[in-house]
């Protein structure tokens, strides 16, 4: 896992390795259409990464289906995500703890039956899917 704050790269360079979409959600802090992020009801068993840089962020096992219309993780991989809570305290946003990229919002107290009481609401844009059969999906 990449180190936290690592991955430091200039708005140029993010714009040559992201697409205009990744850009908007990652680096300007966007949201995808509820219930259209490619990720949203996917189940299979593997490891989500960051889309802006690699680093690993959540088990699928910690996936679970929330019915908000994006992906809800349970807890991420530790050390890997990063909250700020957002100006108006309502949400908390959560970061790639290496890049900086905006994944989503976490939200606590919403009575899921997970065992953190946490949902990480995260745009399926930030993220990429890696298969268990990937090696990249062996942590």
């Amino acid at each position: 896992m990449a180190a936290a704050g690592s991955v430091k790269k200039s708005e140029e360079e993010w714009r040559a390795v992201l697409s205009p979409e990744q850009f908007r959600i990652l680096r300007g802090k966007g949201t995808e259409l509820r219930g259209t992020g490619e990720y949203n009801k996917l189940y299979e068993e593997g490891i989500y990464n960051c889309a802006g840089c690699g680093t690993p962020l959540y088990k699928s096992t910690t996936k679970f289906d929330s019915g908000c219309g994006w992906p809800a993780f349970y807890e991420g991989f530790p050390g890997a995500i990063n909250r700020t809570p957002d100006p108006d305290g309502r949400r908390t946003e959560i970061t790639c703890a290496a890049c900086g990229g905006h994944l989503g919002h976490v939200f606590k107290g919403e009575g899921f039956k997970v065992p953190t009481d946490e949902r990480h609401c995260v745009n399926s844009v930030s993220i990429k899917f890696a298969a268990a059969a990937d090696s990249s999906a062996s942590l």
